[in-house]
């Protein structure tokens, strides 16, 4: 009884995360006159893919911002990893209570509130001529990105069986080497992790990208666009493009949620 109890109210937590998700679908894949009725139907009775065909043909409209949004999500990504993965595992060389500390310290930028330093941030980059570039967004992204991938890192480096590097330095590899050589392509699974993170926390980001863009806008600024007009039918669909990226995403990290996995399955 208690485990038909449990698996009951996983449905229902299940049903209400997926019921906004079936509504944005719906939308996306009805006619307008199956939506504007007294009592709309839970189901779609017509599917049509017209919705998608318009926004796919929009040209630049839409080409443009999802390319700069792949774009900055690939580069946080990417810089973040190239920053992250040497300072995460400089930091698990240190003594656990000083670990912990430089981990606290990371994610103070965590909590402080991205509203309060996007405008100082944007006043900067125009100064700097960074405003309304990718170079900019990224730089700005990375804020929000770099602690989560850091943090990941960390975790990656701290289960790594230290006996492999050392066996390393007995080969005749310095600590450059042992860390190129031997850490990076064992722990692979657990960096690729990490760089999936980074990319999601980029791609549906929306304060910094709506100070920081202006005529360049990405997806997020364009579904907050249709929806301030009260175009449904649009900022459903654009919403369903945006989407998509991230469940696939996450599906495939399901996998490698695991200790082992994030350290590379290397066993000492």
């Amino acid at each position: 009884m208690k485990t038909l109890l449990t698996y009951l109210l996983i449905a229902i937590m299940v049903a209400g995360i997926m019921f906004p998700l079936y509504v944005m679908l719906r939308i996306s894949f009805s006619e307008p006159r199956d939506i504007f009725q007294e009592r709309p139907s839970y189901f779609i009775r017509q599917p049509t893919l017209r919705h998608f065909a318009n926004v796919l043909r929009s040209g630049e409209v839409f080409w443009g911002p999802l390319r700069k949004s792949l774009v900055v999500a690939l580069g946080v990504s990417l810089l973040g990893l190239l920053i992250a993965t040497p300072a995460a595992y400089a930091i698990t060389r240190f003594h656990y209570r000083v670990r912990y500390l430089f981990l606290v310290l990371i994610f103070v930028a965590r909590m402080i509130p991205e509203v309060s330093i996007a405008l100082p941030i944007s006043v900067t980059f125009i100064r700097w001529g960074l405003f309304d570039t990718v170079l900019g967004l990224i730089l700005a992204h990375l804020i929000r990105a770099l602690p989560v991938i850091c943090f990941i890192m960390t975790g990656v480096f701290a289960d790594f069986p230290r006996d492999i590097v050392e066996q390393a330095y007995i080969d005749g590899c310095n600590r450059f080497q042992a860390f190129y050589k031997i850490v990076l392509p064992l722990t692979m699974t657990g960096i690729s992790v990490a760089g999936v993170f980074g990319f999601l926390f980029s791609w549906d980001e929306f304060i910094y990208a709506s100070y920081l863009c202006l005529a360049k806008v990405t997806m997020p600024l364009k579904v907050f666009y249709y929806v301030s007009r009260g175009n449904i039918f649009y900022s459903a669909t654009y919403a369903v493009i945006i989407t998509l990226p991230v469940l696939f995403l996450t599906l495939l990290l399901q996998k490698y949620l695991k200790p082992e996995y994030l350290a590379g399955a290397v066993k000492g």
